[in-house]
């Protein structure tokens, strides 16, 4: 069995990417990684070669700017990277630039893929997502953030990214997939508040005009955590390759968890999902089999 990881980064020092934590939380799960680093501002080529595995190639690539709709250049710069992938892999690895695979999960992973290996039904896993806010001791849980996504799948088959790359379908089809126990723990929203508000306002370039940038957005000022919906303390642990990076927060993010803003038919919704893990009427990027 053979597998390819794969991935797109740009401007990751600028923006304070844990890329390089992504990237390694996959090579031991992988026989290759494919790096698809786009033209940046910074020192992000440097900072993916200094990662110094034999397991990484790393090809450039050249952002759409111009695509300012639906996140739709991160799906390009996704198709970029899979393209790239050793044609006799089985398996793809996906991981972005601000997720981690957890070494808890290894065993449990590279069972499901030597299980379903030979089974053309399955066209890919899917994983639960840990999103972190505001730091890393607490996890962001109303209805805003998906609670699991396809993050292996089969290679040869026609897969690519949808939409703003959170998943992956088949000509528009929901990919077939079989869920696996195991998380991707999800760093996006875990930065110095000044890189927060510089990510966000980058970011927003591919959904929105500058004219909306401009009015949403300060970025002279720091990101605010504390708008924030509802959050629970994260009770687990952070993957080995993370333990840098968490000890060097310099920041301080603290919040009862008791304290809900949303309204009233979102409180009954999420006291419904807490009491019984039914998400009332949850997107699915997937089909289950």
């Amino acid at each position: 069995m053979y597998v390819s990881g794969f991935t797109f980064i740009r401007n990751a020092l600028k923006l304070d990417y844990p890329v390089k934590e992504a990237i390694q939380s996959i090579l031991p799960l992988c026989d290759e990684v494919i790096v698809a680093v786009g033209n940046s501002d910074d020192n992000t080529l440097a900072y993916i070669r200094d990662i110094g595995s034999d397991k990484i190639k790393i090809i450039n690539t050249v952002w759409d700017d111009s695509l300012r709709k639906g996140g739709i250049v991160l799906a390009r710069e996704t198709d970029k990277a899979l393209s790239a992938v050793n044609p006799k892999a089985d398996w793809c690895v996906y991981v972005q630039g601000d997720e981690c695979y957890h070494e808890k999960d290894f065993e449990t992973i590279r069972n499901a893929m030597s299980k379903y290996v030979n089974d053309p039904e399955v066209e890919g896993l899917l994983f639960k997502y840990n999103h972190f806010y505001g730091s890393y001791d607490y996890l962001a849980d109303s209805r805003r953030w998906y609670r699991k996504e396809i993050r292996i799948i089969r290679n040869g088959i026609g897969v690519s990214s949808w939409k703003d790359a959170q998943g992956f379908r088949i000509e528009g089809r929901k990919l077939k997939v079989k869920p696996i126990d195991a998380e991707i723990e999800h760093y996006g929203w875990v930065r110095p508040p000044d890189f927060m508000m510089a990510k966000n306002v980058e970011a927003s370039k591919y959904w929105h005009s500058d004219e909306y940038i401009q009015n949403k957005f300060n970025a002279e000022n720091d990101f605010d955590y504390s708008e924030i919906d509802s959050i629970k303390r994260f009770e687990g642990t952070h993957p080995r390759v993370m333990k840098p990076r968490i000890e060097k927060i310099n920041w301080k993010f603290d919040r009862d968890p008791e304290i809900k803003t949303f309204g009233i038919k979102l409180r009954v919704l999420h006291g419904i999902e807490k009491l019984t893990g039914w998400r009332v009427g949850e997107h699915k990027n997937y089909k289950v089999i």
